[in-house]
């Protein structure tokens, strides 16, 4: 017996309420070509033919550590080592995994507990929630916190954020009564983007949106734009791409962040060739309330006993709706126990060795691709990531160097197409970067453009 529990005077009465004549209506922001597209599969296979041919597939690939590897630009290649694997997997963590019955959760919410204050010292913070999907979308919900907060609409999109994170806040919002200002990147003068957003900033501006290191690589001072943003009651929000960066630079919470956004990918977690992802939100604790996802806490039962349990769940979309402070429904589990795993591993001092590694090898790339004629690096400061300019379109030498075994980083014109960029190219190097692939990218480079 089929359940229907919708009759078809139920869903033209719904579809009216909307505004729409037919449920197709609801899908017509999708391109027609992506719906219900003609997928050649066979119907059915043995299991042993579907590995051969998912083998087939998979081999077409070039994976991050089989060749030397400069990408980054939003997602990095970092060692994970093999007991972050091997640690996920214990049955002390295979509990429940929305942690609402804390007596059967207890190694979810500790580990969440754990993830939490490691996010909170990294970014200089008072408190984290429990994850968020990614760090894009964490950005967003940024974004229409300090809407909440403020009571102001005006949200400053500095040049500096990555275009993804840009798009997103632009998709999450174009259904709320957010004022998006979405400046232009400046990619050979950062100091021009910081000072855009400052004169931006007015007594309508609920935010400015932050992108430190910069999209293409710069390292910035923000408590000056900090400033200025609190002399207006706006809320300055951070955000981090490539969190690895905070085992060496002043966190933004040092900085006046009111809001600390960003991707945590990089620690404990492989490329996946996409992911799933890992995003991170700080804030202040006056703030908490209006702080989106899960918030777990450490209490005592009534025989004293120490136990963790979801102190703020303030989503709450199951209840309040449009008035909830989020609606997401759950957080990245498995990411940020592989990211506390991770980070329990290397402790303080080994995220900052791990981090001066990361710089010196980025350093040592600089150093090479700058010797090349041509080549103009425009970065004066850089974590692991920099930005130089070709004297040639970046693509066709990017599209080159992968031919012959070398993934030579992101021409920016990916980033922002039409928007005269594309000379310019994004490289980055992490501990994973040997002298020889440094050696090998220099040649290759300079062969490309001879």
């Amino acid at each position: 017996m089929r359940y229907l529990p919708l009759t078809n005077d139920d869903r033209q009465a719904m579809l009216a309420k909307i505004g729409v004549r037919h449920v197709d209506d609801l899908f017509r922001d999708v391109p027609k070509a992506d719906l219900n597209p003609d997928i050649d599969l066979p119907r059915h296979q043995s299991e042993m033919m579907v590995e051969r041919q998912l083998s087939r597939l998979a081999a077409k690939n070039t994976p991050a550590g089989s060749v030397p590897f400069f990408i980054g630009a939003g997602a990095y290649k970092h060692h994970v080592p093999a007991t972050v694997d091997h640690m996920i997997q214990r049955g002390e963590f295979l509990t429940a995994y929305t942690p609402y019955q804390p007596e059967i959760a207890q190694g979810t919410l500790q580990y969440l507990f754990e993830f939490q204050s490691m996010v909170a010292q990294l970014t200089g913070m008072d408190v984290a929630n429990a994850s968020m999907y990614d760090g894009s979308t964490a950005t967003a919900e940024a974004v229409m916190m300090a809407r909440r907060v403020t009571r102001k609409k005006k949200a400053i999109l500095a040049g500096g954020l990555h275009a993804h994170y840009r798009a997103v806040v632009e998709t999450t919002t174009q259904f709320t009564d957010d004022v998006i200002e979405s400046l232009a990147p400046v990619p050979s003068d950062p100091g021009a983007e910081l000072q855009a957003a400052m004169d931006a900033i007015d007594d309508t501006t609920s935010c400015v949106v932050v992108q430190n290191p910069t999209v293409n690589g710069s390292v910035m001072d923000l408590a000056p734009i900090a400033e200025k943003a609190h002399a207006h009651k706006a809320l300055l929000i951070v955000v981090v791409t490539e969190v690895m960066s905070l085992g060496l630079i002043k966190s933004p919470g040092e900085m006046g962040a009111d809001i600390v956004v960003g991707e945590g990918q990089s620690i404990g977690n492989g490329l996946n060739f996409g992911g799933p992802y890992l995003g991170l939100f700080a804030t202040n604790q006056k703030y908490v309330r209006q702080m989106p996802g899960r918030l777990c806490g450490k209490t005592t039962d009534t025989e004293g006993k120490e136990g963790f349990v979801l102190t703020l769940s303030t989503r709450e979309q199951h209840i309040r709706r449009e008035k909830a402070t989020s609606n997401i429904c759950t957080n990245s589990g498995l990411c940020s126990l592989a990211f506390t795993v991770h980070m329990s591993l290397l402790g303080e001092k080994g995220l900052r060795q791990t981090a001066l590694v990361n710089h010196k090898r980025a350093t040592d790339v600089r150093n090479a691709v700058a010797a090349i004629d041509g080549i103009e690096v425009l970065n004066s400061t850089f974590f692991n990531e920099f930005t130089v300019k070709l004297p040639t379109s970046a693509a066709p030498v990017v599209d080159k160097l992968a031919a012959d075994g070398v993934l030579a980083g992101v021409p920016m014109s990916r980033l922002y197409p039409g928007d005269g960029f594309d000379d310019l190219l994004i490289l980055a190097a992490t501990e994973t970067v040997s002298e020889d692939d440094i050696q090998i990218l220099a040649a290759k480079l300079k062969e490309a453009l001879s």
